[in-house]
């Protein structure tokens, strides 16, 4: 089923009354995300993310679904583990539960083959959300949910007679590009530089600003930079002033969540334009070998 994208999902499954809470979500996520659902007056338990995903084991009966981004967990960016996959199944099929599978990059994977769906080991009880959004502009506002079965109708009557927000034009467009191979050739040739980028940007960090630890950077188009206990606040100011536009970890933390605070940046790669991006990636650095920021060795991780 056509939608706009992710946020429209979350809208028409919660603010249209399809779903219900309480929701299991992940201990690191989009802020945007869990203010559209409190919006909808769901709500929001986290798991546990280390380096293997979500906790499953701390999932209940009393969840009514869960939220995951198993491919690449956003934002730490570490893939689900196979037995948590299979865990998240089987607590699926005992409470009669769903799994809400976001994946919003699955088409970027540098290192290893792709990640298989979740979706694929139980259709009955994973609702699969993707959109274009990463694979070839937030602008143009499509996505698409792959709903069990039992809860098309369910969703028909949330999104009413008239679609408000999916063009026709740009839905028969983007099926153009599907069907004609073009979509495939473009995500191939995408791959193939957003990994050149990652590359250059892992290479410069670990020249010029060793003492920072990356992670995340097997798949999509971000990167997460471990920082120095109690340097978070002062690297993302010296950031802003150097115009460089990063996000604090801390930001993307449940507030509910049992996890310590992290110090970090959230960093995307794929925004500047060629021209710019070694300035871009010079000027982070140039934050980074900052004393503020420098003169603690060593970050924990997730």
């Amino acid at each position: 089923m056509v939608c706009s994208g992710f946020a429209h999902a979350l809208r028409l499954l919660f603010g249209g009354g399809v779903l219900h809470g309480p929701l299991a979500v992940e201990g690191y996520g989009l802020p945007f995300h869990r203010a559209l659902l409190k919006q909808t007056s769901t709500r929001t338990r986290p798991l546990t993310v280390d380096g293997d995903g979500a906790r499953i084991d701390e999932l209940s009966k009393a969840d009514r679904a869960v939220l995951l981004t198993p491919a690449h967990q956003f934002p730490t960016g570490g893939p689900l583990h196979s037995r948590r996959r299979t865990s998240v199944v089987e607590w699926a099929t005992a409470s009669n539960g769903l799994i809400i599978e976001d994946d919003y990059d699955g088409e970027f994977r540098y290192d290893r083959q792709p990640v298989g769906a979740v979706q694929g080991l139980a259709p009955d009880r994973v609702l699969y959300i993707g959109s274009a959004s990463k694979s070839l502009s937030p602008a143009i506002r499509l996505g698409w949910m792959v709903l069990p079965g039992h809860l098309v109708d369910d969703v028909l009557t949330a999104k009413g007679e008239r679609e408000a927000w999916a063009g026709v034009t740009d839905q028969l467009t983007l099926a153009d590009f599907l069907d004609s191979g073009s979509y495939d050739r473009h995500v191939r040739r995408m791959r193939q530089r957003y990994r050149a980028r990652r590359d250059r940007f892992v290479t410069a960090l670990a020249e010029h600003a060793p003492h920072v630890h990356t992670t995340g950077i097997a798949a999509g188009l971000h990167a997460v930079l471990r920082l120095p206990p109690g340097t978070e606040p002062a690297t993302l100011q010296a950031a802003t002033r150097a115009g460089v536009a990063v996000d604090a970890l801390s930001t993307f933390r449940h507030p509910a969540t049992r996890l310590p605070p992290q110090d970090g940046l959230v960093v995307g790669y794929a925004t500047p334009p060629n021209h710019a991006f070694e300035a871009a990636v010079q000027a982070l650095v140039g934050v980074l070998q900052q004393p503020e920021v420098s003169r603690r060795r060593g970050a924990g991780s997730l």
